[in-house]
């Protein structure tokens, strides 16, 4: 499968069987159990703003036993036409290994595996920001696996501590906009970390401890469009600021599993390519 060069590529899960049946990060509890009739509904309307945004969405039909599943962001890192499947490091995961490769195998990607030694969780943890791959660890994937990972794929890598358990994928703290520019929430890496953003990002939009927590830095970037969780209006004037088009929709029963709009959607034409690939061909909405 070659990328459409006009149209950005988006996979998404619908949320039949989605639910909080475990417990695998600070933001799950069974007994605040998700609402999966408003999860429906907030799902579509994701899909819908991306839709109108320019996007093109494919969808993997749901699971019975995967309430995950809906979170495609985690199912592989794809670049060109190769997918390196996630490993995940939770065994109530590790069930959707089979299902993202199948479909991915079937829609024409080179399905390559993660080292065997090593956890990897997709593009939760594995972000490009113009032609580095910025890569999360420690709480879900391993930082000996992104420079094999890195060689595979022809790139430089740089691994990012991830300090903070309710950002526990790199997608949920650091956001790139362009090929200089991203939104990121410092307290959630290491010192070393923000150091590291700080010298190769020039661009760099901090968002508020408040905002952090509705997932302002979990947003999917269509050209010129930034789609959140409502709730980011202090991301939202530095956007338009920008240049950028924000807009919002409620995510809330998704934030009770620990995801928001990116955790829901997988880049099939590239990591690289959520903005600048596309800057003159998306439309803003």
């Amino acid at each position: 499968m070659q990328p459409d060069v006009l149209q950005p590529h988006i996979l998404m899960c619908p949320p039949d069987y989605f639910g909080i049946e475990y417990e695998i990060n600070a933001w799950m509890h069974r007994e605040r159990p998700a609402d999966q009739r408003v999860a429906a509904r907030q799902w579509l309307g994701l899909r819908n703003l991306l839709e109108e945004a320019g996007a093109r969405i494919s969808t993997m039909s749901p699971v019975a036993g995967l309430p995950d599943l809906v979170f495609t962001a985690n199912a592989a890192l794809i670049h060109r036409n190769m997918a390196v499947l996630a490993r995940f490091r939770h065994p109530q995961r590790a069930g959707e290994e089979p299902h993202d490769a199948n479909w991915l195998s079937e829609h024409g990607f080179e399905v390559v595996h993660a080292p065997g030694d090593v956890y990897f969780e997709g593009a939760g943890d594995a972000l490009f920001c113009g032609d580095t791959l910025f890569a999360g660890y420690r709480i879900r994937s391993d930082a000996r696996g992104h420079q094999r990972i890195a060689a595979l794929l022809g790139c430089r890598v740089i691994p990012l501590e991830l300090v903070d358990p309710y950002h526990y994928h790199l997608d949920t703290c650091f956001c790139p906009l362009a090929a200089d520019t991203a939104i990121y929430y410092p307290p959630a890496f290491d010192s070393y970390g923000v150091q590291v953003l700080k010298e190769l990002v020039p661009n760099l939009i901090e968002v508020v401890p408040s905002e952090a927590r509705r997932f302002a830095c979990n947003a999917v970037v269509v050209g010129k469009t930034v789609v959140t969780n409502t709730g980011c209006e202090a991301l939202a004037g530095q956007l338009i600021e920008r240049g950028y088009t924000h807009r919002e929709t409620p995510l809330d029963e998704f934030v009770k599993s620990g995801g928001s709009a990116k955790c829901l959607t997988l880049r099939l034409d590239g990591e690289e390519a959520a903005s600048w690939k596309y800057a003159n061909t998306a439309k803003a909405i």
